[in-house]
């Protein structure tokens, strides 16, 4: 088992850690981590593990192995050094995308609360994101959409996490927006995202600390995916 130290903290950098396992593929695990692995349609983090002789792993992502949630793996990009179980390192993540990804991940917060539909699926990425929502045909007034996002970055909202017990998780269905993704269940209890007084969901991964922090957005494609499925797209302006 891996400690998640951006659960606790997503502005995290680095952190000092110890090599745990290091799988046939070169795949390394530690015994502590700032390294988002992907999930939740948020990419896993990119960054380097510093050893203590110096040598710098290059880190291509970081996944959890098998769906196990309590593990995280990071995978080397082609031709690094290698590590062995014992070794001490420095984990540091590639913060100017993570903290892209963070702000793209809260903004896709508001745009389901802009949106009050069912969302069928999600992706986040560094310059842009999109939710597909359960919504038969598009929406007539996209740039009331945009101002209404807009308009919960400007109000600064604080956002926060809190934990609840998987059987408090599975007699609050009302919290649950995504249809077809399931909450980070399983370990015993699940992680909320609250947003000011607007909005609280179940979610694992990484946000801002506040609205503001996201920055102007705009409304791009919106595609029709089915008979039943609209996928709206947000950038950052």
């Amino acid at each position: 088992m891996t400690t998640l130290l951006f659960r606790d903290d997503a502005y995290l950098r680095s952190t000092s850690a110890k090599v745990i396992d290091v799988l046939p593929d070169g795949a390394i695990l530690l015994d502590q981590t700032v390294f988002y692995a992907t999930s939740g349609g948020q990419p896993g983090d990119s960054g380097a593990l510093i050893a203590g002789d110096g040598n710098r792993i290059v880190i291509a992502t970081a996944i959890h192995p098998d769906g196990d949630k309590t593990r995280i793996v990071h995978v080397p990009a082609e031709g690094q050094p290698t590590l062995s179980v014992g070794d001490a390192v420095t984990a540091e993540i590639d913060w100017d995308r993570r903290y892209r990804l963070m702000r793209m991940h809260t903004a896709l917060h508001l745009l389901s609360v802009a949106i009050p539909l069912p969302v069928t699926s999600g992706s986040i990425g560094e310059d842009k994101g999109r939710l597909d929502f359960d919504m038969p045909e598009s929406p007539e007034d996209v740039a009331a959409i945009e101002a209404a996002v807009n308009a919960m970055v400007d109000a600064d909202y604080p956002v926060t996490s809190e934990w609840i017990s998987d059987d408090e998780m599975l007699a609050r269905p009302d919290l649950i927006k995504t249809m077809k993704v399931k909450p980070p269940m399983g370990q015993g209890r699940v992680r909320l995202v609250r947003i000011g007084d607007i909005d609280l969901q179940p979610c694992g991964g990484t946000h801002v600390a506040r609205t503001s922090e996201i920055g102007r957005l705009t409304i791009g494609k919106i595609e029709k995916k089915g008979k039943q499925n609209r996928r709206i797209n947000l950038h950052f302006a």
